[in-house]
């Protein structure tokens, strides 16, 4: 009697998978993703190359972890594609938040994760484990505290920033922009107009939003116009009837005060006619300006901003005002306020010192507490605006994808050196994991559990992987250069360049404090959660519902 066919699965409905297939599949996911990122730890990287989309064109040869990860769409196996993408939010979620050490994270996610998961299969419990490790981060972070220091000038800092990009022009204009303008400074990076990179300060404070008309203009050989000692209005009223805006015109004119400029989200064609014919150059200078993103959140930010900086208050439409509440109180005040046809800044505000200090502690506080990548962005700006340092930046390239590139480059060095200006650095070339290790024996000797034990001694392990990934990328025997620098004591490391082992904190090989942190908090955690995974549930395409979400 012959045997009916095993029928074949239906990829479209959910597979559930349990351990330890589930654990075998995750694990040679994770693998795959850490061991495409691998080399590319270290000074002396090796290249990735990725194909594209468009076969004709030649592969992207890539040396950055999170975006060679990014690279990675789907793989063929489902067990193995949830381990792998697991992976890989972990390592593009460190870029987004430190601009740096995906390629160490990957390192250190591996180890951890393929030494734990034998523990478990041999019998050890992954929640007392988990539990331990998430013990274990206050301590390491106590630790790396406790190695860190602050960099000062723009040699040391472009000598990070060459760590970080290995592109030595970049990094040398980078390091002295960052020097001037600190870490919240404002700087625009841009598409350059050469092959060289160029770069511009800008005194003071300045918006992405231009005049009103060109006919604003006065100077045409700046194509901008200023106003000296200039009192601002600053609103996001629009401006419809000419008959409303009189009554401010003439008040401010009374008042003795020789140039204004307003802030609108709108002004009709009759009320730019009216400025214009009231404005008498040398006597009555007159400018307007759309107040920026003023009809969304970012719009009541700004004007918060302008009201600091000059002292004024603002007019906002959203609170029911108008022109008619205007009075000379709302008024701020600037040695010099400018605009162009896309820009408009202010130098020397004369709002109160100490309201504005206070205004920016706040920004300050907030930005700490900021966890969303895009909140703390915008605050960055914030504070760096008020603060008044900014800097635009050229980059320029052999041909607009080689621009792309270092465009890209020079974001996420950027900042990582603010990491570094914010909180420091620590000995580099995974000098500092190793130092931790110590700590962590002597947690292993007191520990009496037996899950908590494993937990030190599967973290002691781990932290010496990124030095030894470094070591055997730039071609030499790990295991011999790990024992000259234990013997040479804390705080040294093994210079790849020179082939010698240093003190690196004085031979300058340096890693942001910030990011070493960084990776040690979301790796440890990441490896915590993904060694709880005891069921994976697939499905090869995704429910109808998630597709008309998707789409709405």
């Amino acid at each position: 009697m012959r045997r009916a066919p095993i029928p074949k699965p239906d990829l479209r409905k959910p597979r559930v998978v349990f351990n330890p297939i589930a654990y075998r599949g995750f694990q040679r996911g994770v693998n795959l993703i850490a061991e495409a990122v691998r080399p590319t730890l270290g000074p002396l990287p090796r290249k990735v190359a990725v194909a594209r989309t468009a076969l004709s064109l030649p592969p992207e040869m890539l040396d950055n972890g999170a975006l060679i990860a990014r690279r990675v769409q789907e793989l063929p196996r489902r067990n193995e594609d949830m381990g792998a993408m697991f992976l890989r939010h972990v390592l593009w979620r460190l870029q987004d938040d430190v601009g740096d050490g995906t390629a160490t994270a990957a390192v250190l996610f591996q180890s951890l994760y393929n030494q734990s998961l034998r523990y478990i299969v041999a019998g050890g419990n992954p929640i007392a484990l988990r539990r331990a490790f998430e013990v274990a981060i206050p301590l390491i972070r106590s630790e790396l505290d406790a190695m860190t220091f602050q960099v000062q000038g723009a040699t040391q800092l472009a000598q990070l920033a060459e760590s970080i990009c290995h592109d030595h022009e970049l990094a040398t204009i980078l390091g002295e922009i960052h020097d001037i303008i600190g870490e919240y400074g404002q700087l625009d990076i841009r598409d350059g107009r050469r092959h060289e990179i160029e770069r511009e300060y800008v005194e003071g404070t300045y918006w992405n939003s231009g005049v009103l008309s060109p006919d604003m203009i006065t100077d045409h050989s700046t194509l901008r116009v200023d106003l000296q000692d200039a009192a601002i209005l600053i609103s996001d009223l629009a401006m419809k009837e000419p008959h409303e805006l009189i009554p401010v015109l003439e008040a401010v004119r009374r008042s003795g005060i020789r140039a204004l400029m307003i802030t609108v989200d709108e002004m009709s064609p009759s009320v730019r006619g009216l400025l214009l014919a009231n404005r008498r150059p040398g006597v009555f200078d007159l400018a307007a300006v759309r107040t920026p993103d003023s009809r969304r959140t970012e719009g009541r930010m700004v004007m918060e901003d302008m009201a600091a900086l000059t002292g004024g208050r603002p007019l906002i439409h959203d609170a029911g005002e108008t022109l008619n509440d205007f009075s000379l109180e709302r008024l701020g005040y600037a040695r010099l306020i400018w605009a162009d046809k896309t820009k408009f800044g202010i130098i020397g505000g004369k709002g109160d010192p100490r309201a504005l200090q206070a205004h920016v502690n706040n920004l300050k506080e907030a930005f700490a507490r900021a966890r969303d990548v895009d909140e703390r962005k915008r605050l960055r700006e914030r504070i760096g605006r008020l603060l008044g340092g900014s800097a635009v930046l050229w980059v320029g390239g052999l041909g607009p994808s080689h621009i792309e590139a270092r465009k890209s480059l020079a974001i996420y060095t950027s900042d990582t050196l603010r990491g570094i200006l914010r909180e420091g650095v620590v000995p580099g070339g995974g000098t500092a994991l190793l130092d931790c290790v110590p700590c962590l024996r002597a947690r292993f000797e007191e520990a009496s559990d037996a899950d908590e034990r494993a937990a030190y001694r599967i973290l002691a392990k781990a932290f010496e992987m990124p030095m030894r990934t470094i070591v055997a990328n730039a071609g030499y025997d790990a295991s011999e250069v790990l024992a000259e620098v234990k013997l040479a004591g804390r705080g040294h490391g093994f210079d790849v360049r020179s082939g010698r082992v240093v003190r690196m904190a004085e031979a300058g090989i340096l890693d942001s404090a910030a990011v070493q942190k960084a990776i040690v908090t979301d790796v440890i955690s990441a490896v915590g959660l993904a060694l709880t995974i005891e069921v994976l549930v697939q499905r090869k395409d995704p429910p109808v519902a998630h597709h008309k979400a998707a789409g709405s």
